[in-house]
C-alpha cells in the first residue's frame, strides 16, 4: 500500500469546524497566559526554573511510558547515586538521558524551520537513545522475546502495531516525515492556527510512529521545542507533560480517537476523523492552559513569599530533611528578593540582613553552602536556586518529592 501525507488529512481542523468551537479561543488564551507569566519572571529566574523543571518534565514524560522513577531518584542519579537493582538503575539513566536532550534543546534554541525538519527530529531521537543504556534499545514482545532493536536517530525499518492502529509502512517514512515537517511548520499558519497546528502535529507524529520505539517521548520533546520556538517564552517554567501524565488515560484515549478514519459525511473531508482531531487539539490546549495557570499561581510573588517563609520556619523547627542547621528569619527576605530579580547584589543582600557585617556574611555563606543561592565568582551577584531540600516547600504538589 502506498502512503502519502494525504493519509493524515485533515492537517488541522477546518475553518468551518473551528468557527463553531472554542478551540481558537483556547489557543489565544494559551498565548495570553503564557505571555503574562513571562512578564512576571526575570530572565535569570526563568533560566533557573527551566533548568529545575528538566527533572520534573523528565519524570512526567517518562511516567507516561511506564517509567515511574521519582524526582528524588533522578537527583540521586545526578549525584552518581544509583539503585543497586540494574533495572531501576537503567530507568534512572533513562531519566537522565531525557534531561540531557532537554538541555540540548534549551541551549540550541532552534528556530521553527529547524524544529520542523527530519534532521532535528532524528537528532532528538539519537541523542536520547545514545544517552540511555543499550539494554533499553531492545524491543520485546509480550512473551519477553527480543523482536527488534532501536537504531538511534534512524526511522524504523519494520512494521509495527500500536494498539489497533497500524502505522504506515517503513518504506514510506522518508517521504512522509519530510512532508510532515513541511506541512506542520507553524510558519505556514496564521494567528491562533499556529498553536492548533502544533497540537495537531503532536497527534500526526504519533500516528506516523516513525521510530521503532521512543515515539512518545520524542513526540513530546518535539512539541516542547515547537511551543518554545513559536513564541511561548515561559515554556520551560511549565511543562505540558505534567498535565498529560495527570490525565494519562484521557491523553491516550484522545490520541486513539483521533486515529480513527473519517466517521461519515459530517466528519470532514479528509482520511481521518476531523472531530477526533478537533477534540484532541482542544484537550491539548486546555491541558497546557491548566499547567500555565498552575505554575503562575505557584510563582505569584505573595504566594511564594509565604512558602519561602514557611520553609525558613520549618528549618528552624528541624522539619526539613537533608539539612539540620537553623536559618535566620531574614533569610526569607533575601531569598524572595533573589527570586524576583533572578539574583541579588552582594551589597544589597548584606544591607537586607540588617545585622553586623560579619554575621551577615556568615548567613550568606550558609545560603550558598546549602544551595539556596549560587555564585559564579567571589564578587558576582548571588543567584536564586532551588535545592532539593527546599523543593517540597517552594513547590508543593508539583511532583512527588519522596
Amino acid at each position: 500500500m502506498a502512503y502519502s501525507i494525504l493519509d493524515v488529512t485533515p492537517f488541522i481542523p477546518s475553518d468551518r469546524l473551528l468557527e463553531k468551537s472554542s478551540t481558537p479561543d483556547q489557543a489565544m488564551r494559551l498565548s495570553q497566559v503564557s505571555a503574562r507569566l513571562s512578564g512576571k519572571l526575570a530572565d535569570l529566574t526563568l533560566d533557573t526554573l527551566e533548568s529545575y523543571m528538566r527533572v520534573i518534565n523528565s519524570y512526567y514524560s517518562n511516567l507516561i511510558e511506564g517509567n515511574a522513577t521519582r524526582p528524588h531518584e533522578i537527583r540521586a542519579a545526578q549525584r552518581g547515586e544509583y539503585d543497586i537493582d540494574p533495572a531501576k538503575r537503567n530507568l534512572q539513566e533513562e531519566s537522565l538521558g531525557h534531561m540531557a536532550v532537554q538541555q540540548w534543546v534549551q541551549e540550541e534554541a532552534p528556530s521553527l524551520d529547524r524544529v520542523f525538519s527530519s534532521e532535528f527530529i532524528q537528532e532528538l531521537h539519537k541523542k536520547f537513545y545514545e544517552s540511555i543504556p543499550e539494554a533499553l534499545w531492545n524491543i520485546k514482545n509480550n512473551q519477553g522475546d527480543v523482536v527488534g532493536k532501536v537504531i538511534p536517530g534512524e526511522w524504523r525499518t519494520q512494521q509495527v502495531e500500536v494498539g489497533i492502529h497500524l502505522p504506515p509502512d517503513a518504506k514510506a517514512l522518508d517521504g512522509l516525515m519530510n512532508s510532515f515537517c513541511e506541512t506542520y511548520n507553524p510558519k505556514r499558519f496564521n494567528g491562533d492556527r499556529k498553536l492548533i497546528a502544533i497540537m495537531a502535529a503532536h497527534h500526526r507524529f504519533a500516528w506516523i510512529h516513525p521510530f521503532l520505539d521512543g515515539n512518545g517521548r520524542v513526540g513530546r520533546l518535539l512539541t516542547d521545542a515547537a511551543l518554545k520556538s513559536v513564541g511561548l517564552d515561559s515554556y520551560g517554567a511549565w511543562c505540558l507533560s505534567r498535565g498529560l501524565a495527570h490525565q494519562n488515560s484521557q491523553y491516550k484515549q484522545s490520541l486513539a480517537i483521533a486515529d480513527r478514519v473519517r466517521q461519515g459525511d459530517f466528519d470532514g473531508r479528509g482520511q481521518l476523523t476531523e472531530k477526533g482531531l478537533l477534540n484532541f487539539c482542544d484537550f491539548m490546549l486546555n491541558t497546557a492552559i491548566d499547567q500555565v495557570e498552575y505554575i503562575s499561581e505557584l510563582l505569584d510573588l505573595g504566594n511564594l513569599r509565604k512558602r519561602i517563609t514557611a520553609y525558613v520556619q520549618a528549618r528552624n523547627d528541624f522539619r526539613v530533611s537533608g539539612v539540620n542547621k537553623e536559618l535566620k528569619p531574614v533569610a526569607g527576605l533575601i531569598l524572595h528578593t533573589a527570586f524576583i530579580y533572578g539574583e541579588i547584589e552582594r551589597a544589597q543582600a548584606l544591607e537586607l540582613c540588617a545585622m553586623p557585617e560579619r554575621s551577615a556574611r556568615r548567613l550568606l555563606s550558609q545560603l550558598k553552602a546549602e544551595g539556596l543561592l549560587s555564585e559564579t565568582s567571589s564578587k558576582s551577584p548571588l543567584r536564586w536556586e532551588i535545592p532539593e531540600h527546599a523543593e517540597p516547600w517552594y513547590f508543593p504538589d508539583l511532583a512527588p518529592f519522596s
